[in-house]
Order: C-alpha cells, then sequence, then structure tokens
C-alpha cells in the first residue's frame, strides 16, 4: 500500500498493530533494491490484520518525511500502535524486517 501526506495518519498512526513504512524516492538506487523486499514481505504478511506494510515517496510527500527527520533513504519506520518502535537506514533483508515485526506481534 502506499501512504501520503493525507492519509498518514489514520493508515499508519491510528493503526492498531505494527506498521513498516518504507521512505523512499523513484530516483534512488538503493530503493531501487529495497523495494522488491518491501513488497515480497506485503505480500507475505497481508492475511494478518495486525501488520501493514506500506510506502511514502518522499519526493510526492515531504510532510511527512520531515516530521519524521527522513534525512536518508531508504529509510524504514516501524510502528507499534502509531509509536515509532524502530527505525531502520539502509537497504535491510526480508528476514530482518519480519523478525522485526514478529517481535512486536
Amino acid at each position: 500500500m502506499n501512504v501520503t501526506d493525507q492519509n498518514y495518519k489514520e493508515e499508519v498512526l491510528d493503526f492498531k498493530g505494527v506498521a513498516l513504512v518504507d521512505f523512499w524516492a523513484p530516483w534512488c538506487g538503493p530503493c531501487k533494491i529495497q523495494g522488491p523486499i518491501i513488497d515480497e514481505l506485503a505480500e507475505k504478511m497481508k492475511d494478518n490484520p495486525k501488520v501493514k506494510v506500506a510506502k511514502l515517496d518522499t519526493d510526492q510527500n515531504p510532510n511527512v518525511a520531515m516530521v519524521n527527520q527522513i534525512f536518508s533513504i531508504p529509510t524504514l519506520i516501524i510502528y507499534k500502535d502509531g509509536e515509532v518502535a524502530d527505525k531502520l537506514v539502509g537497504l535491510r533483508s526480508p528476514e530482518e524486517l519480519e523478525q522485526k515485526i514478529k517481535e512486536l506481534l
């Protein structure tokens, strides 16, 4: 799922469960590698109502990126019930991300 400045609060901050948000941009080389990993994780977790996996294009949605102090991309923020539980900068493996989500469930 893609989130935006307009729906970020509703989709991520108000979500009861674990939400992982991938902050990315189309011109970012490492983001092009991370993107398919995020898509794979979203597919794997899609049947769990307590998990949401989303992407936010920082070029199109600068307000949320600024509020979250995103200075490097890709940056992944994992929320638990709307609160930041972890912030990861740089490429991450699907195994690491899945483990972090499971630890928070």
